[in-house]
């Protein structure tokens, strides 16, 4: 299981692209939101590392090359829209064909349901932006979108927002912790902040689904009344 475990650290991933990692985040992000295959990458820790690895001191402290930030802050954003647009228009394009084949290691028809029903609960905008948030649910959202319908011009209007917004926040988050950490000490604190990351970006979900519960709950029944909340 160790391969399993490598695919999922961020850190192995850059240090195994070396000289090539800046570019290697690029192609990650790409693949994780605009082909099914990619749901397993590890987005949101990546775009953490990456930011925290433009750091020349952290680079240099891990012995890899320190990644080019203005080349993440502006090619990242780019190929997570790409990504997307391409799920999009592969669901568009080839509907619920799209997801048929059996279960597999690789892909789960569970995914799936599970992107519909959040399509369902937030609506077409919301889900867009918010599935970025969410790791599996936003590599299936694109081409759920797009076997649902969602207009393409809508769909690119929200998924540049949301891209932007998931992509920079990260990327952000990650080189202000860089410059603040000494480098000596970065492994302590790679995963509990890539933990913090995705708790933080939860709280926009767990909000909506409160809200929309409390709305369930104060909707008029048949006869007039509304719902007790006990």
């Amino acid at each position: 299981m160790d391969w399993l475990w490598n695919l999922l650290d961020p850190t192995w991933w850059l240090t195994v692209l070396g000289a090539f990692a800046t570019i290697g985040v690029l192609a990650i992000i790409f693949a994780e939101t605009g082909l099914l295959l990619g749901f397993f990458l590890p987005g949101d820790s990546l775009l953490v590392a990456a930011g925290i690895f433009s750091s020349v001191s952290v680079a240099q402290g891990m012995n890899i090359a320190p990644l080019s930030f203005p080349v993440l802050l502006i090619g990242t954003p780019l190929c997570a829209i790409a990504g997307a647009q391409l799920g999009h228009f592969l669901g568009a394009r080839f509907g619920r064909r799209l997801f048929d084949k059996p279960d597999s290691r690789l892909f789960k028809r569970e995914h799936v349901v599970r992107a519909e029903e959040f399509f369902e609960k937030f609506g077409p905008a919301k889900a867009v932006i918010l599935a970025r948030f969410v790791p599996i649910v936003r590599t299936f959202m694109n081409p759920v979108a797009g076997v649902l319908e969602m207009p393409a011009r809508r769909f690119f209007l929200w998924n540049v927002v949301g891209g932007v917004v998931w992509v920079e926040g990260l990327l952000l988050l990650g080189h202000f912790l860089g410059s603040k950490v000494d480098p000596k000490q970065i492994d302590r604190y790679i995963l509990p902040g890539v933990f913090v990351i995705v708790f933080i970006s939860l709280i926009p979900i767990i909000i909506e689904v409160i809200k929309k519960r409390r709305e369930h709950k104060n909707l008029p029944e048949p006869n007039g009344k509304h719902h007790r909340v006990h």
